[in-house]
This record gives structure tokens, sequence and C-alpha cells, in this order.
């Protein structure tokens, strides 16, 4: 039996790998790189206070709290011993697929010559919607794992090349990596989806925070949790966390409201959705995905450009 190191994607999928009896060390990646700026090289000086500067400010997450969830796993991947294999258990989603070319980065740093694998989600047969690792029954986790994916040597640089690409202000050279073919069914959608974060040049808002007032039209929704689930759940290939989609809703506050038990879109909300108004300079903040600010560039969904302002 080949000894395996185990990287996964949050604490439920690490105890259901636990619960399997799969053998190997776990290291368990807690970020959420996505949102935020980061830089190439992960825990250095610089990428530490870009980080905890950030989770702090928005999430409320302390630099003592990141030290022990992050940073400690992180360097577990530094003085890696005694394995013939490497793991990868990430889900389909933007979300996770950040953080997994981030960990590849990481492994090549480290010159690790072991065949690494990807786990992956998919759609089961049968199944209309996506299930995420961590909601598989234990039996339906041990077939993903079964056939899990060899990813070769161009398929690991390719995902560094991507992790550098991302920490660069230039995200024209993400789109440019949409159609390269490799093992990873989902990278190309997760870049799409990425590209897709720029804010519309015809509204100022981007495709998740437009789909969250579309949701609004077109459902009868009764509360503020109510308007979370349903942001949660249809929100395609982000992978957003609950507070991240709060974060989003709290965003949004100018274009719906609640109304005899019932939100609906303002003024401002059907505006933005029909693409009469530009709230570009009204949404403008310093947001950052990796090394990019977010309202640099604007998206162009009928070309699928982005276009640097």
């Amino acid at each position: 039996m080949p000894r395996q190191l185990h990287i996964t994607n949050g604490n439920s999928l690490a105890e259901n790998i636990l619960e399997l009896g799969i053998k190997g060390d776990i290291v368990n990646w807690r970020e959420m790189l996505c949102e935020g700026p980061t830089t190439y090289e992960l825990g250095t000086p610089e990428y530490i206070n870009l980080r905890t500067t950030f989770l702090k400010r928005y999430y409320q997450i302390n630099p003592e709290e990141y030290e022990e969830k992050f940073l400690q796993e992180l360097h577990k991947l530094d003085t890696i011993k005694d394995t013939d294999e490497i793991i990868l258990w990430f889900e389909f989603d933007l979300f996770s697929h950040i953080n997994m070319i981030a960990a590849i980065s990481r492994l090549l740093e480290n010159k690790v010559e072991v065949p690494v694998y990807l786990v992956c989600s998919k759609k089961l047969k049968g199944e209309k919607e996506f299930q995420p690792l961590s909601q598989l029954s234990l039996k339906h986790l041990k077939n993903h794992f079964d056939q899990k994916i060899h990813l070769d040597p161009d398929d690991l640089e390719m995902a560094n090349l991507i992790w550098q690409y991302y920490n660069e202000e230039n995200p024209l050279k993400l789109k440019g990596m949409i159609k390269q073919k490799s093992n990873f069914e989902y990278l190309s959608s997760c870049i799409r989806t990425h590209i897709e974060r720029f804010p519309s040049s015809t509204t100022g808002l981007n495709t998740i925070e437009t789909n969250i007032l579309r949701l609004i039209k077109q459902n009868n929704i009764s509360s503020s949790n109510q308007l979370l689930g349903y942001s949660i759940q249809y929100q395609g290939y982000f992978g957003y966390g609950e507070r991240q989609i709060q974060r989003l809703l709290d965003k949004l506050k100018q274009f719906y409201t609640l109304e005899n038990d019932r939100i609906i879109l303002t003024k401002q909300g059907e505006e933005a959705l029909i693409g009469s108004r530009n709230f570009y300079q009204d949404l403008k903040n310093n947001d950052s995905f990796g090394g990019v600010k977010m309202y640099d560039f604007l998206y162009d969904s009928e070309s699928h450009n982005i276009l640097k302002l």
C-alpha cells in the first residue's frame, strides 16, 4: 500500500476521509484565496500581512487564528517525508480551484517528485446537481477516490502558471488559459467564472451580483435568511461560503428591500437588472482578486472580453 499525503479543502472532508479508513497524513487547506489580495509565494511576510489584514477586516479572523488554521498546515508541505503519493481533494468550483492551484504551486516550489492525484467532485449518474465531496455518502466518496485522476507534469506546471497569472495585474493572461487542455475537468469553467467577477461594462455589477438580483425578481423570497439560502444554492461555479455571500448581500443593499413580507427589487435593482443604468461608481471599492483590483477592469458579456480602465 503506497504511503499517501492527503490535501483536503475543509474540515468536514478531512473527517470523512478518516471515517473511510483511508491511510495517510492529512493537510487541511483552510483558506479562501479566491477573495482578497494574495501573492504568488505563500507564507512570506508580505503574503501574511496582506491576508491577515484582509481576513480580519472582512471576516473577523485574527492573525493568531490564521497562523493556527492555515500557516501551520501550509508548513507541513515544506517537510514532506516518507510519502509515495499526494492526493488532492478539491471541489469543482472557483473557491476550491484557486486553493488547489496554490497548493500545487507550493508542492512544485518544494520540488516534490512523487505522483500527484486529484479527487474532484463531479455530477454522479442520475444526479441533477453537483454534489460536493463533503456531502457525498462514504460509499460515493470511496468511488471518487478509487477513480482519482493522475495529474501529469504538464498539468502541474499549468496549475502553477495559472496561480502565477492570478497574482499578476493582468487578468487577460488568465483568459488566454481557458482553452488549454488538461486533466482538470473544471479548470476552464473556473477561469471563466473568475473573469466574470469583474464588473459589467453595462451595469457595474458582476455576474454573481446580477444573478442575486435575478433570484429576487424570479422567486417569492420572504426573508434575508431565505435570500442567503437561495444565493448560496444557485451560485453556479463560484463556490462561495455563507459569509462570502452575506458580504455580497450587504454590498447590494441599495438594490432590494423587504416589503409586505417579500424581498423585492428597488428602482435601482430594476435598472441594474435590465441594464438601463450603470452603478460602477456606486459600487466601486478596493476589493482585490489575487494581484488585481476588481474595479480596474470591466467585463463585456457580449464579447466575453475584459477591458482595462
